[in-house]
């Protein structure tokens, strides 16, 4: 499974709906694409949520991104990541 880094920022209509079963909802969301939510951040300034996932691929990170922002009204950008470790083993 590849990681991938879930940057969300919230509309206002995203902002009426927080709530733990929205942050439910998403792992559901995410698992039903085949992937799964590591862990999630919540912050303060241009950029208001980032989730930890691991996905099978590309395709299955692209399908949730779309999914979650078409239920929650929140607009992720999704991005494949490494590890710095494996980043460093990668450029030898």
């Amino acid at each position: 499974m590849a990681t991938f880094i879930m940057v969300g920022t919230y509309s206002r209509d995203a902002i009426d709906e927080i709530s733990s079963q929205r942050t439910e909802n998403t792992r559901k969301t995410i698992a039903q694409h085949g992937g799964k939510m590591l862990s999630a951040y919540v912050t303060l300034g241009e950029t208001d949520l980032y989730l930890i996932c691991e996905f099978p691929d590309m395709q299955s990170a692209m399908k949730s991104s779309i999914a979650l922002a078409k239920s929650t009204e929140i607009s992720f950008s999704t991005n494949e990541c490494l590890t710095a470790e494996e980043f460093d083993k990668l450029m030898g």
